[in-house]
C-alpha cells in the first residue's frame, strides 16, 4: 500500500482544516450577522466551488497560480519557485474547494444564537470582538466541529483539482485518491482496493461525529 500517499493525504487535510477553521469564522460571521451591499453576490461566490466540476475550478487556478498569473508571479517574485506541483500549491487549491464545507455550517451555528445573549454582552460592556470570542464561539463549538469535519472528509477524497494543480509528486503531491487511480490504471487493483478500503472506517468515523454534532445543534 501507498503509505507515503495517505501520510500526504492526511498532512493535506489536517493543513487545509485548520487553515479554514481560522479564515472562514470571521466570514461566517459578517454573513450571519452584517448587512452589507452585494452580500449574496459574495455568498454566492464562496459558495461556487460546490457548483462547479473540480476540473473547471482546477483550470483556473492553473491560470491563476502558474508563471503568468498574479498569484504565480508574485510568489516567484518572492520565492523564484513556482507554486504549481507543489504541497502549497495544492494546499491553497485544496482549500478553496472545501471553503463552502467550511462556512455553511459556521453560519448556520452563529444564525441559530439567541439574539438576547449578543445584547445582553452589548449591554456588558463587551466589544464585537470580545462578544466573538466569548459569546458566539463558545455556543457555536458543534457547528464549527461539524464544519472541521465535513472540510477534512472533503479535503481527503479531493481528486481532480488536486491532480490538475499538483500532478502526481511522490511524497509531495500525490495524495491517495490519484494513488487509487493510477492504481486502478495499471490493473493493480489489489493496491487500490486497499487504500480505498482505508478511507471507509475513516469515512464513517467522522460521518457518525458529524451526526452526532447536528444532534447536539438541533437540541
Amino acid at each position: 500500500m501507498d503509505y507515503l500517499a495517505l501520510y500526504v493525504t492526511l498532512k493535506l487535510a489536517v493543513v487545509t482544516t485548520a487553515f479554514l477553521m481560522f479564515i472562514a469564522a470571521p466570514v461566517a460571521y459578517l454573513l450571519a450577522y452584517c448587512r452589507f451591499t452585494g452580500k449574496s453576490l459574495v455568498e454566492a461566490l464562496l459558495y461556487l466551488p460546490m457548483a462547479l466540476p473540480p476540473t473547471v475550478i482546477g483550470f483556473y487556478l492553473i491560470i491563476i497560480m502558474g508563471p503568468k498569473g498574479f498569484v504565480g508571479k508574485a510568489w516567484g517574485f518572492l520565492t523564484g519557485e513556482s507554486l504549481l506541483f507543489t504541497f502549497i500549491g495544492i494546499t491553497i487549491a485544496s482549500t478553496i474547494y472545501s471553503i463552502p464545507f467550511a462556512v455553511q455550517p459556521m453560519k448556520a451555528a452563529f444564525s441559530k444564537i439567541d439574539r438576547r445573549l449578543l445584547e445582553a454582552a452589548y449591554v456588558l460592556g463587551l466589544s464585537k470582538r470580545a462578544t466573538f470570542f466569548r459569546v458566539i464561539i463558545p455556543n457555536s463549538i458543534n457547528g464549527i466541529a461539524a464544519a472541521a469535519v465535513l472540510v477534512f472528509l472533503h479535503s481527503i477524497g479531493a481528486f481532480g483539482v488536486l491532480l490538475m494543480v499538483g500532478g502526481s509528486i511522490p511524497g509531495k503531491t500525490k495524495v491517495a485518491s490519484i494513488a487509487i487511480y493510477e492504481a486502478v490504471e495499471m490493473m493493480n487493483y489489489q493496491t487500490a482496493g486497499m487504500i480505498a478500503l482505508s478511507f471507509i472506517p475513516i469515512s464513517y468515523a467522522f460521518l457518525l461525529l458529524v451526526n452526532k454534532l447536528n444532534e447536539g445543534m438541533q437540541k
